[in-house]
């Protein structure tokens, strides 16, 4: 095992409408110009029409769930289901059931027989996301699944055959993770018989201004509007390092877009709101609201966050005063709050 397998993103072998669309968005979202984007899509494409359990390496937000679906939708198994799991967001009282299934009376509240995950992805792909987040004991039982290529259900004794692809994701370095503790590492090899690095968007010269596009014409084509990037925002794009990679770029793009009348302006590195502060009530949009009851909402509940100081408002909002004031205006014209 070494760790240039998924630092330098090298696969080494070791011991439906709106599905569709949202899929179509992801692989030009994969489709970057840079060295590093064509190495991976041209190893993905090379692993994905066989068996092989793959495993994915990658800071948070990069992508890695969207590398996981195309190995899926390039497979022969692209017809059968995706289930996507966060091992780490299960419970772990429950998580051996959730991932196996169970059989009515096994434990208190199984009052009908279940289906676990494994089961469920049956005929298709499994990804196991957040792997080294997985229990110690639930790793154990794990790897004696894929060892025997069968399940049994918590409280059953049928042993059920599977016929289900593994892909698994992690967004720590695996390597390290098996040498913390946090993942066996006998399972790492049945789950790593390919490795995948999916990298940081810092590292993919020229992709952050092709995805923000991408972004900017999904939300033109979803409220029927004809925006841009303006020349500073794509200089603001290109100078930024993006820790929070593809997640935090759709993001900025969305906040920006709902701000804009026509030209989209960015400012970085300044979220629009804090998160740990924002009020989910204050942002909360009824269905079907227009961007335009967005954008007011979305500047009442910033103005509200700083007590209405217009100039933190401005900055955080990343627009100018002026800007700030004139849509404040329209608000008042609308009969909003100024």
């Amino acid at each position: 095992m070494r760790d240039a397998d998924f630092q330098n993103g090298t696969p080494t072998p070791m011991a439906e409408s709106a599905n569709r669309t949202k899929q179509r968005a992801d692989a030009r979202r994969l489709s970057g110009g840079s060295a590093a984007m064509r190495t991976l899509l041209c190893r993905i494409e090379k692993i994905a029409p066989t068996r092989a359990s793959v495993m994915i390496a990658g800071e948070s937000g990069v992508g890695k769930d969207i590398v996981a679906r195309r190995l899926h939708d390039l497979s022969g198994r692209r017809d059968g289901p995706f289930v996507a799991v966060n091992c780490g967001a299960i419970p772990a009282d429950i998580a051996e059931a959730q991932l196996f299934g169970h059989e009515k009376g096994s434990f208190t509240g199984a009052v009908a027989q279940r289906e676990g995950f494994f089961e469920a992805a049956c005929g298709g792909t499994l990804l196991l996301d957040e792997i080294a987040e997985m229990p110690a004991s639930l790793q154990v039982k794990l790897l004696r699944a894929l060892e025997s290529n069968a399940i049994v259900r918590v409280g059953g004794t049928e042993s059920i055959p599977l016929d289900v692809r593994i892909v698994s994701a992690t967004r720590h370095n695996p390597a390290q993770a098996v040498r913390d503790g946090r993942l066996r590492e006998d399972l790492f090899y049945r789950l790593a018989a390919f490795a995948l690095y999916v990298p940081p968007l810092r590292q993919r010269d020229g992709d952050v201004e092709a995805i923000a596009h991408e972004f900017v014409d999904s939300l033109n084509a979803r409220h029927r509007s004809h925006k841009r990037l303006t020349d500073a925002a794509i200089a603001a794009l290109r100078t930024y390092s993006w820790p929070g990679n593809v997640r935090e770029l759709r993001n900025t793009i969305e906040r920006a877009y709902i701000l804009a009348d026509e030209g989209i302006d960015i400012a970085l590195p300044k979220p629009a709101m804090p998160p740990d502060h924002t009020s989910d009530d204050a942002m909360a949009l009824p269905l079907g609201a227009t961007l335009h009851h967005a954008q007011q909402r979305f500047i009442a509940a910033t103005l509200n966050h700083f007590d209405g100081n217009k100039p933190q408002a401005a900055k955080a909002l990343g627009i100018s005063l002026k800007t700030l004031y004139n849509r404040l205006a329209l608000m008042r014209d609308d009969g909003g709050h100024a």
